[in-house]
């Protein structure tokens, strides 16, 4: 079966990448031209609004709560997945993590 060499992942991702390289270079051909851009053409496009260059400044005060939660849930639920059952004290690591993602989570929502 000589197409099984073909699914190893470089030799898989190295056609890819030649693929995907030819169907840029090929892409070219569809897209149109303008040869000369107007000064209309380099202006920003705001909804047909002028624009006045005003930046916003983004807030992530109100996100990073939620990510650093998510985190914490998923590593503790990754821990605890990952134990072996064999091991003696499972239920002791898995209050251990839950006692340490809990009261992580209580620091993290505190107003």
């Amino acid at each position: 079966m000589p197409y099984k060499a073909l699914l190893s992942p470089p030799l898989a991702f190295l056609i890819l990448t030649l693929a995907a390289g030819l169907l840029m270079y090929l892409s070219k051909y569809l897209a149109l031209g303008n040869p000369k851009p107007s000064e209309q053409s380099k202006k920003a496009y705001s909804c047909g609004e002028q624009f006045s260059g005003h930046l916003i400044q983004p807030d992530y005060s109100q996100f990073f709560p939620f990510a650093f939660f998510f985190t914490i849930l998923h590593v503790i639920a990754m821990v605890i997945a990952t134990v072996p059952p064999e091991t003696l004290g499972v239920f002791a690591v898995a209050v251990v993590y839950i006692t340490g993602a809990v009261t992580g989570l209580l620091i993290l929502l505190r107003k």
